[in-house]
């Protein structure tokens, strides 16, 4: 190569390699001036819900620990999906979050043709909180465990009736999967949202019911219910002396819901990196721990890549549910 095109090939070299090292200076000395201002967390949820009450310990938290107001902005509609797409097409700089719920897991399936990539256009931050449902019956009915449940079933074909908080929704999907597990057909009555179909429970229109504990707690004590198991992994912080529902016979079944932060994708490593750190130390917060804990909830405080393998579990297990039990999702 000639000397002048050598030493203009180097040159060439050089700039674009002190150009990459300027860019990457610039993305880390933006990390370290992250936040420089107020950062807007997106609930896809209306106000005034279980969500915001849990989300509000963490935006508190983090206003103090990193000099910035984090404060909320609420996009409902679609069953989270509106709230979501927003993020998924905000800047990525840091200062549009979302903070949302395992719904997140639900959309892919209820809405096929989603206006972003939930494994790529979001990068996930944190699982801050995981939190088990129980099975409830109504008090006729004479079953104390999931076992009786299925012989109860299997005897009075046709009988049981399930109620859900609405169709397509994390609980109903859940129910769906455990009686096709246990070979037995149930009658779904769905409900839009939980306070009607809990009365109807607790005054045995409605034979059994997926809910969380804080919702049917109260009727338990006064014997109108009857709790027969737990959902989770491990049995619920509230009702320990229950047995979940895979120590009962069906060891592949289980829902939790969770809350978690996300941020638009493309979102530099190191804002996310500096976010995560933040938020394992709101969820190692004894004072957070215990507020929550009052409402089932285990704290979490993933890493990022921890929450996304449980995105991908939580996507594949309701796509597999819809699949096996040809439920018709409603929008």
């Amino acid at each position: 190569m000639p000397a002048v095109h050598a030493a203009f090939h180097y040159s060439i070299v050089l700039c674009a390699a002190l150009g990459a090292l300027s860019q990457g200076e610039a993305m880390a000395q933006g990390a370290d001036a992250w936040p420089s201002r107020p950062v807007t967390m997106i609930i896809p949820f209306p106000s005034g819900g279980s969500t915001e009450v849990e989300f509000r310990y963490y935006v508190n938290k983090l206003t103090e620990s990193l000099g910035r107001p984090f404060v909320f902005d609420y996009k409902a509609g679609a069953g989270s999906m509106i709230g979501t797409a927003f993020v998924a097409k905000a800047p990525p700089d840091g200062y549009t979050l979302l903070g949302t719920t395992s719904s997140y897991g639900v959309l892919p399936s209820t809405y096929p043709d989603l206006p972003y990539d939930p494994l790529k256009d979001l990068i996930p931050v944190s699982q801050m909180t995981k939190k088990s449902s129980i099975i409830v019956v109504a008090a006729h009915l004479p079953v104390k465990n999931i076992p009786e449940l299925v012989a109860y079933a299997k005897a009075n074909p046709g009988k049981l009736n399930h109620a859900t908080s609405g169709s397509g929704g994390g609980p109903h999907l859940r129910a769906e999967w455990l009686y096709k597990l246990a070979g037995i057909n149930v009658t779904f009555v769905h409900y839009k949202g939980t306070g009607q179909m809990t009365l109807d429970v607790v005054a045995g229109r409605v034979d059994s019911v997926i809910t969380l504990p804080t919702l049917a707690m109260q009727h338990i004590k006064s014997g109108k219910l009857r709790v027969i198991a737990g959902t989770g992994e491990e049995r619920n912080p509230l009702l320990p002396d229950v047995p979940t529902v895979s120590e009962q016979g069906f060891p592949t079944f289980e829902y939790s819901n969770w809350a978690g932060v996300f941020a638009p994708g493309r979102t530099p490593p190191a804002i996310i990196n500096k976010l995560n750190t933040e938020l394992a130390k709101v969820a190692k917060n004894p004072e957070i721990a215990q507020k929550l804990g009052e409402d089932g909830n285990i704290m979490v405080g993933s890493t990022p890549e921890q929450f996304r393998k449980v995105i991908i579990s939580d996507i594949a297990i309701v796509r597999k549910m819809v699949q096996e039990t040809g439920v018709k999702l409603e929008q």
